[in-house]
């Protein structure tokens, strides 16, 4: 199996043609796959195919390490974009391929950069059935109460203001305990963030992953939940793992620009693929 490893700030993805499997990604061949000791390491798989659909050069899904499927990934979509450009898919600098989470559009601007139109963020959804039209909340964990914003931008974040204490926080305590929340049925992503200006600071707790150096949608959606507390549009996000710009409209339209980059092109060890077929579907 030939597979591509890509990084965008940190947040490192192994690129898959369906074409080159040989046999189907079940959760158990994503754990091993995935794991950096029993297999290669990566943040999740990105696989691509062909759509039936001409009005998109492809079709992208999303599996996170713990072989769970992710509606969207800002970082990974990034690097899906730039691989299918590199290797011929498509000579054009802006088009669209499909997603669990709908259409995605982007704006090649380099070889490593480009933006993408991420879809209308949204403060309501069935990812938090109870909420109010605002998106706000409060969330038990760690044995105190956090209050939040949900925000869908693809997947479901869970925003939280963290002001000063942000950089203390123990995200792998805290954080499971919000993913897996009864107020969110599908479990949710969680951002921590703190404003300065049209500048944020932010942390994120990766469902299906946990601590990230970096996500494109948690940026996304921590910019939307600053914006609609009034910070400026746009907006540097500051991660671990470098830095994005999010741009949010009146209408809460969520434009994502960042880089990535590929790491290495490799083919999984006979030996490997025998035991990754052994492993039930």
């Amino acid at each position: 199996m030939k597979f591509e490893k890509w990084q965008a700030l940190g947040n490192d993805y192994l690129i898959v043609e369906e074409s080159n499997l040989p046999w189907s990604l079940s959760e158990a061949r994503i754990q091993m796959i995935c794991d950096p000791h029993f297999g290669v390491g990566s943040d999740g798989i990105l696989l691509i195919a062909p759509s039936e659909d001409e009005r998109y050069v492809a079709v992208l899904r999303i599996f996170n390490p713990d072989g769970s499927e992710a509606e969207l990934s800002g970082n990974g979509a990034r690097e899906a974009i730039l691989y299918l450009r590199r290797h011929g898919w498509t000579h054009e600098d802006s088009f669209t391929m499909l997603t669990n989470s709908g259409p995605v559009t982007p704006h090649i601007t380099s070889e490593r950069t480009c933006s993408v139109e991420m879809g209308r963020a949204s403060t309501v959804s069935e990812d938090f059935p109870s909420g109010g039209d605002d998106g706000l909340g409060s969330v038990a964990a760690d044995g105190r109460q956090w209050d939040f914003r949900h925000v869908n931008v693809g997947n479901p974040q869970c925003a939280i203001e963290a002001d000063a204490a942000l950089e203390g926080l123990d995200l792998s305590r805290i954080g499971p305990e919000i993913e897996n929340s009864g107020l969110f049925p599908n479990r949710t992503n969680v951002s921590f963030f703190r404003v300065s200006g049209s500048r944020i600071r932010t942390r994120i707790f990766e469902r299906g992953v946990g601590e990230t150096l970096s996500s494109g949608t948690g940026a996304s959606g921590a910019a939307v939940a600053a914006f609609l507390g009034g910070a400026p549009s746009p907006i540097t996000v500051e991660l671990d793992g470098g830095e994005l710009l999010v741009h949010v409209s009146d209408d809460l339209d969520v434009t994502l620009t960042g880089w990535a980059e590929p790491i290495m092109s490799g083919e999984l060890a006979p030996e490997f693929v025998k035991t990754l077929d052994g492993l039930s579907v």
